[in-house]
């Protein structure tokens, strides 16, 4: 009897050491699904610089790599010829409202419109996050202008109907990760794993009475519904701060949404007051929606999240 226990555990030990080792063969891609509205979708100017239209390209990203701090510190973003660099370890997935479809690899032009000189937080987020993956890195973004969470995105749980771009959103997501070996040949037998969601939105709910109240139960409502459906119940949770806005009551509303206790160690939200700045220093001098178009402050916003998504994920043996 003792010899047929330890003929058993020696079968049991072996299957599942060949369970392990078949996991740790198949590759994997760290998944991050990037959602929210404009500012997700990226207002970043690049490189215009009329003097009327873009304030002389102050604040763009040209003029901010040319100082000596920022130069030093963004100096990734381009090579040694100067032309702007992509990554071949971190990918993008973005479907633009009006579904023109962008993939490839991260650099500079993942933003709504359909010219190379915006983008938004994802450049940042994803050197980042690149920098610290050993394996390769996709950022599927699904984001709209104009939107909000007590309507547009409203989820499931909240009652009522539920907003039609959160349900765009999750299909969107699972579309991605269908789209994997199709759209990224260097990620093929690639098996995705979903390490983050990353929400940066909330102007819309400021600017409306109804939105400002729900916001918190929302918000928190939203991250409960998007880890169900995306099967991941203690999925990384990253929440940006409209620190554009100047409504102090809805910014503590914001991070009021992700304090509950049982979020604690894996929700997190991240203050972006300090990176806004001045209109007469960017290039959109009306455009406080959208951080005025300027490149640093979308730059540092796409770092924060960044180091706060890698700061939730659990330890790896």
């Amino acid at each position: 009897m003792r010899c047929y226990h330890y003929a058993s555990i020696l079968l049991a030990a072996a299957t599942l050491s060949a369970q392990t080792d078949a996991r740790k063969q198949t590759p994997t891609v760290r998944v991050y699904l990037l959602a929210g509205q404009s500012n997700m979708e990226g207002q970043a100017v690049v490189d215009l610089d009329h003097e009327q239209h873009y304030n002389g390209g102050r604040g763009n990203l040209e003029e901010v790599l040319s100082r000596k701090a920022e130069g030093a510190r963004f100096a990734h973003l381009r090579d040694k010829s100067g032309a702007w660099t992509t990554r071949d370890d971190v990918f993008v997935w973005y479907r633009k409202a009006g579904k023109r479809l962008k993939t490839g690899p991260l650099g500079i032009g993942y933003a709504v419109y359909e010219d190379p000189h915006h983008f938004g937080p994802e450049l940042q987020f994803g050197h980042v996050v690149g920098e610290q993956s050993e394996a390769p890195v996709l950022l599927v973004k699904t984001c709209w202008g104009g939107k909000s969470l007590f309507r547009d995105f409203r989820p499931p749980s909240a009652g009522g109907d539920t907003g039609p771009y959160y349900t765009q959103m999750i299909d969107e997501y699972r579309e991605a990760l269908g789209d994997i070996e199709s759209r990224f040949p260097k990620l093929k037998g690639h098996e995705p794993e979903l390490c983050g969601f990353v929400w940066f939105q909330g102007w819309n709910d400021m600017c409306d009475a109804q939105g400002r109240e729900e916001y918190a139960e929302n918000l928190e409502l939203l991250i409960r519904d998007v880890r169900k459906d995306l099967q991941a119940p203690a999925l990384p949770v990253v929440v940006g701060e409209t620190g554009n806005g100047d409504h102090e009551g809805f910014r503590a509303a914001q991070a009021a949404g992700t304090k509950h206790k049982d979020f604690r160690g894996n929700v997190t939200f991240v203050p972006t007051r300090s990176f806004l700045r001045a209109p007469k220093d960017s290039p959109n001098v009306s455009h406080g929606h959208h951080w005025f178009g300027n490149a640093e402050s979308y730059l540092l916003v796409g770092d924060a999240l960044a180091r706060a998504a890698l700061a939730l994920q659990p330890r790896r043996r």
